[in-house]
């Protein structure tokens, strides 16, 4: 494809972000990344899609700004058709669709709460209370790791290469922190947040997480 190098305005730390970054790098697509401070990316997204939308990540290519993650891979399709992230067959296209679709909607808010929701202002008070207590966010994501594997056990269709699996992968790893992850595997994690991925470890659709995260998740490609 001739043209500029797309660009990804994304956030570092981020599962949507990690979600578009994750589709890039598997279509083995030479571009930019942009990192602007959280918070100054509010603005930044505002200008970018004229006050369309205030978050990452965007995609700038072709002359245009494409917002959500979804869309970004939609767009990576049409202009990347190479490593297809949608399957050919009609029928596998729609459930993966779907899939992806329910996951964006039921799994990404969810996980992200789960995980970040003011812990960086009182981390070991917010883990503890947390898994105590066991909050809606946590109940929901205990309840989608298990969820994920039954569906993925009987709508499998790319084993880690296709948009379902790759939003299911990406916006879970707050919940499962994977090795080649967004987030280092040595970062600190509190105790009791500890303590609630212990009880999730075995379930299968968190191994099916780390396991993809391992076999699927390519590095950005070098220039």
């Amino acid at each position: 494809m001739s043209g500029p190098r797309p660009t990804l305005w994304q956030l570092e730390i981020s599962h949507y972000s990690e979600k578009a970054r994750w589709a890039l790098d598997h279509k083995r697509i030479d571009h930019r990344r942009r990192s602007p401070m959280p918070g100054n990316h509010v603005a930044i997204a505002l200008w970018l899609t004229r006050g369309a939308c205030q978050t990452f990540p965007l995609l700038e290519i072709e002359g245009r700004t494409v917002s959500d993650s979804s869309a970004v891979i939609a767009a990576l399709e049409q202009h990347y058709p190479e490593r297809p992230l949608y399957p050919t067959d009609p029928e596998q296209r729609r459930r993966a669709l779907a899939l992806e679709d329910f996951f964006d909607e039921e799994l990404g808010p969810y996980s992200r709460l789960a995980v970040f929701h003011d812990l960086i202002r009182e981390p070991e008070l917010f883990a503890e209370v947390a898994v105590q207590t066991a909050p809606a966010p946590l109940n929901r994501a205990k309840g989608l790791v298990g969820a994920y594997g039954r569906a993925y056990t009987s709508l499998r269709f790319g084993a880690g290469s296709d948009a379902a699996d790759v939003t299911a992968a990406a916006l879970f790893f707050p919940v499962v922190a994977p090795e080649n992850g967004p987030v280092p595997a040595d970062q600190p994690t509190p105790a009791a947040f500890e303590t609630f991925r212990d009880g999730i470890r075995d379930r299968p659709g968190y191994v099916w997480v780390e396991e993809t995260f391992r076999r699927h998740r390519l590095p950005a490609p070098t220039a």
